[in-house]
């Protein structure tokens, strides 16, 4: 839906009727237009614009002159309700189309992509080494030696699962073709994320939070599992835990 690129005009001239107006916009507001955020900006724009008459008409009742052609008379929006339903298509936006809008961008795509692999990865790695007494005494356990984790035990690891870790960290996103910028951002982002897995505070607006429906662990998820081992062994999302059974999470 968003995924065409816009190219400047070249210089021929052309006998469309619209396509000096066309080579304006491109020209003036080439970085607006091209934006993937364009379209959602033109649609909720409209959509506000269009709405707005109408609620001032509702609001006013019968002291516009238009009200008499309203359908239902007697039953009018209140402010409330017109307030309402407009946060219903903000948070829609913010929560739904955003996020859609962002997948579709190459270095959203392909890091996102390589995170899901990881995550998939590294849920099975992990179970293994809870299941496996062996496994777990002589590469995982080193891991575990702190029940409350803090941001600096996020790397207490054995050199067998710290030289895995980094196999898969490199070796995805050579995999999945990504440009070098997303491979960057990437890293940062997991390092980021692996930290907040371990920093033992629940803040309010960390991305367990705010990523809907629980996808996202946090750093709430991680701690449950190194306080009860055997549970929560994805180490961002919250997919493969609830598939096989072993995500906790504190009710609120």
């Amino acid at each position: 839906l968003f995924g065409f690129a816009l190219r400047l005009p070249t210089s021929k001239a052309s006998d469309r009727l619209l396509q000096p107006l066309w080579d304006f916009l491109l020209f003036r507001y080439y970085t607006l237009v091209s934006s993937p955020f364009f379209p959602v900006l033109l649609a909720f724009s409209c959509y506000f614009i269009f709405s707005v008459p109408f609620a001032i008409l509702d609001v006013l009742g019968e002291r516009a002159p238009l009200f008499e052609y309203k359908i239902q008379k007697q039953r009018r929006p209140t402010v409330g309700m017109m307030l309402r339903t407009l946060g219903t298509a903000v948070y829609n936006h913010l929560v739904f189309v955003l996020p859609a809008v962002l997948i579709s961008n190459e270095l959203i795509s392909g890091a996102l992509g390589v995170l899901l692999i990881f995550d998939t990865q590294y849920f099975f790695w992990h179970l293994a080494h809870h299941k496996n007494p062996h496994l777990y005494r002589w590469v995982h356990a080193i891991h575990h030696d702190y029940i409350s984790p803090f941001s600096w035990s996020t790397q207490h690891l054995s050199a067998v699962e710290l030289m895995t870790v980094g196999f898969w960290s490199n070796i995805d996103p050579i995999l999945l073709k990504c440009h070098p910028l997303t491979i960057w951002t990437l890293s940062v982002f997991s390092i980021w994320m692996s930290v907040e897995d371990h920093i033992g505070y629940d803040l309010p607006y960390l991305p367990g939070h705010l990523v809907p429906f629980g996808l996202h662990g946090g750093a709430m998820a991680h701690d449950i599992h190194h306080q009860k081992p055997s549970s929560n062994f994805a180490p961002f999302f919250s997919h493969w835990d609830r598939l096989f059974g072993h995500f906790q999470y504190p009710q609120s």
